[in-house]
């Protein structure tokens, strides 16, 4: 996953009113902080920050530009509200990463293949916390269902880890469930083969 460039703008003013300024403006309330240094409230414009997010998943990694600051900032989004409404950014917290640090991050687990026949999968996560270098994050982890019969499961183990990915769970740690799918006879077609049986017996007599 490649870094995104977007620039960013000093925040000066804060509280619902400013925020509400800053999102009327098309930005997006943010505030960058780690490896000790101060927290800076910045705002990012909001279609771009988006258009990132959608492309890239939410462990897209920024090359943040802010005025005024001589270097950009690497960062990661470590928190964000949106609006369930309106579905828009409401404020994001970005943690700053260096280049050749590894960092921990939940990564989109995606189920390949099909399992056996008249089972059903129940996921028990779809995400799954690994270690990896911030600058090659992956989007998604595959693990496969196929050969998969009922009773069996799906575990942290079975994903397919990239090279420099580690996982940060046990192993062990189950993702999914194949279980036997249930009859999908209905009540009305129980009833109605019960009656048929009925006649049958009633005729023969």
């Amino acid at each position: 996953m490649s870094e995104v460039k977007i620039s960013a703008e000093p925040r000066t003013e804060f509280g619902k009113g400013g925020a509400r300024r800053t999102r009327r403006a098309g930005l997006v309330p943010a505030v960058l902080y780690g490896h000790g240094e101060a927290p800076q409230h910045i705002a990012l414009p909001a279609r771009e920050f988006a258009a990132a997010i959608r492309h890239g998943g939410l462990n897209q990694i920024f090359t943040i530009d802010i005025a005024g600051n001589a270097a950009a900032t690497l960062a990661l989004p470590k928190a964000i509200q949106r609006d369930p409404i309106k579905d828009t950014y409401e404020h994001i917290d970005l943690l700053i990463v260096k280049k050749g640090e590894k960092i921990q991050v939940d990564v989109p687990v995606t189920l390949t293949g099909e399992a056996a026949k008249n089972t059903l999968i129940t996921h028990e996560s779809n995400t799954v916390a690994v270690i990896a270098d911030a600058l090659n994050l992956p989007s998604e982890l595959l693990a496969s269902l196929d050969g998969k019969e009922a009773g069996s499961h799906v575990t942290a183990g079975e994903l397919t880890l990239p090279a420099g990915v580690e996982l940060a769970v046990d192993a062990d740690t189950v993702l999914a469930f194949i279980n036997a799918a249930q009859s999908t006879t209905t009540a009305a077609e129980d009833e109605a083969a019960a009656g048929e049986s009925a006649t049958t017996e009633a005729a023969a007599e």
